[in-house]
């Protein structure tokens, strides 16, 4: 941890301490995501700042586990090169707008719902009904994925060419392979709409949209630029 650069460091123990958090205010009967989890606009519930806070919440071990991780193998690369100023508002940005994307897909879907025919109530699968507001509260989003997507785009792009070793592969791929193979595999689960499937794929994709948008503005403002051919091409990358 002495090694980490420290935005990266401090991110993954802030999000430790939310992901305790969780559990300890369990104990007390708070649900903390009923407060801080990004729900639909439409909800009794939401709240804008939730944009931000949800991404330092979590829905499991698993969940965060690998996030952290990614976030660990990938983040500290991207601080070391960006600064640690540039880096925190690149991974913000990601975050935010994963949760914006999050609630433009849930409004299609509210629209396909609802649209049509006025609707108050709702009947839940126990067989009561609840108020359409209150029904949309169960529709949170929660977890730090979308600015890790965005930080795996920001890997794939200023080091392209970079060799990544992936459990249960037997070679090594390139970042610009591995990121958009992953994107491909985000898009055709989120198009399959899976009713089991609990997670927010097009918000993953909305982190790597706006983590792309936002390198070409730099890019273009001319707060970095490359040349080479790829970092194990003798690329030589500039930033300032």
């Amino acid at each position: 941890m002495n090694t980490m650069p420290p935005v990266t460091k401090n991110l993954i123990i802030i999000n430790i301490l939310f992901f305790l958090a969780t559990y300890v205010a369990r104990g007390y009967g708070i649900d903390l995501n009923e407060y801080l989890a990004l729900h639909f606009f439409k909800a009794d519930n939401f709240n804008p700042a939730q944009l931000v806070t949800y991404m330092f919440m979590h829905g499991g071990f698993s969940h965060i586990l690998f996030n952290m991780f990614a976030l660990f193998m990938f983040g500290r690369v991207l601080e070391q090169v960006w600064g640690g100023k540039r880096f925190l508002l690149f991974y913000l940005v990601c975050g935010v707008g994963a949760g914006l994307i999050q609630e433009l897909v849930q409004y299609i879907e509210f629209e396909s719902l609802f649209a049509g025919y006025p609707k108050t109530h709702v009947r839940i699968p126990d067989g009561s009904t609840l108020l359409v507001g209150e029904y949309l509260n169960y529709w949170r989003t929660v977890g730090a994925s979308g600015s890790v997507f965005g930080i795996l785009l920001g890997f794939g792009m200023l080091f392209p060419n970079e060799r990544i070793f992936i459990m249960f592969l037997p070679i090594p791929i390139k970042a610009k392979y591995f990121v958009i193979g992953y994107a491909v595999v985000e898009l055709l689960m989120g198009l399959a709409n899976n009713p089991g499937d609990n997670v927010a794929h097009f918000a993953h994709l909305g982190g790597m949209i706006f983590g792309f948008f936002l390198i070409v503005y730099w890019k273009k403002k001319g707060v970095m630029y490359w040349q080479g051919r790829g970092r194990n091409d003798n690329e030589t990358t500039y930033f300032r």
